[in-house]
């Protein structure tokens, strides 16, 4: 090391895309343990569907926040940033160096640069967009979305009425977008991070999201979603892989819509996750098919 400071490495990327075994072998090089910063793997009655590491990853490198609270738990990115530098803080008494990898970039983000103070929702307003969900879809919560606030909206999980709502709120309680207040005035974090992003080819992209679902189905997706169908209402579960699933067992549609509508999905998760990464221009960008260079580039860069 070139400076007693120590260093977060971040490996970002779209899902499918290889983070986690990168994570694996940085962290094995380092002896260092991975804080996960993807926030479906933080709930441990969801494992097939969210794909959180094997028991033999996790046996290969310690980690954070995986499985590690309930979905009947509330949570939310400012928790998670408090949570975060708090292991963060205790991992540099003894590591040089920390791991943190995943695709929630909202979350990413709220470890290296702080998350704004936002308003609180007003519960009237709330309460009419909720009604107007309830009343109109959720494709009105889109169409108001996209006009007061088109960078956000080519971001934001389109299918999560959630943060359709919140978003909305912020938009209309100050006037101004959402993505305009997000992380205006980074924070100073004790510690140098260095970025690395996974990219893959589109129809490679495609191709391997493909698999996973299919893999996942053969795991026992359609098992484990219908097991938490009974909380379908819980704001965890309002995910890709689990909305579709849901629809089948209403009868909406069939098991072979419904897996490929999840393929659909994902393929258009991946690509929102890829337009978040790119604005980050501390990213450096790799193939994960080039572990030797980005290690070299890790050892360099420090």
């Amino acid at each position: 090391m070139t400076s007693r400071e120590p260093l977060l490495i971040v490996v970002a990327g779209p899902t499918a895309s290889g983070k986690t075994a990168l994570a694996i072998t940085l962290a094995t090089h380092f002896q260092t343990e991975i804080i996960s910063a993807d926030s479906r793997q933080f709930y441990r009655e969801m494992t097939i569907c969210t794909a959180v590491p094997s028991e033999v990853e996790l046996a290969c490198a310690k980690h954070h926040f995986v499985q590690h609270i309930s979905i009947h738990d509330p949570y939310n990115v400012s928790r998670y940033e408090t949570d975060a530098l708090k292991i963060l803080e205790n991992l540099f008494q003894r590591k040089q160096v920390v791991i943190m990898a995943g695709g929630s970039g909202l979350y990413i983000d709220a470890v290296c640069r702080g998350i704004d103070e936002l308003p609180d929702p007003d519960p009237e307003l709330r309460r009419e967009l909720k009604q107007e969900l309830a009343d109109n879809g959720i494709q009105s919560l889109r169409d108001k979305l996209r006009i007061v606030d088109p960078d956000y909206y080519q971001m934001v999980d389109a299918a999560n009425p959630v943060r359709l709502i919140r978003a909305l709120e912020v938009c209309i309680t100050t006037g101004k977008p959402f993505s305009s207040l997000r992380n205006q005035q980074p924070e100073k974090r004790p510690f140098r991070i260095l970025k690395i992003g996974l990219s893959v080819p589109r129809d490679l992209l495609n191709q391997r999201i493909h698999q996973r679902v299919d893999e996942m189905v053969r795991n026992g997706l359609v098992e484990e979603a219908r097991a938490l169908l009974p909380f379908r209402r819980l704001n965890a579960l309002n995910t890709v892989g689990y909305r579709e699933l849901f629809d089948f067992f209403d009868g909406k549609i069939s098991l072979q819509q419904a897996i490929a509508d999840i393929k659909t999905h994902t393929r258009r998760y991946a690509k929102r996750q890829m337009t978040w990464f790119k604005k980050d221009d501390e990213i450096t960008w790799f193939s994960p098919e080039e572990p030797s260079a980005i290690l070299n580039y890790v050892l360099e860069s420090h």
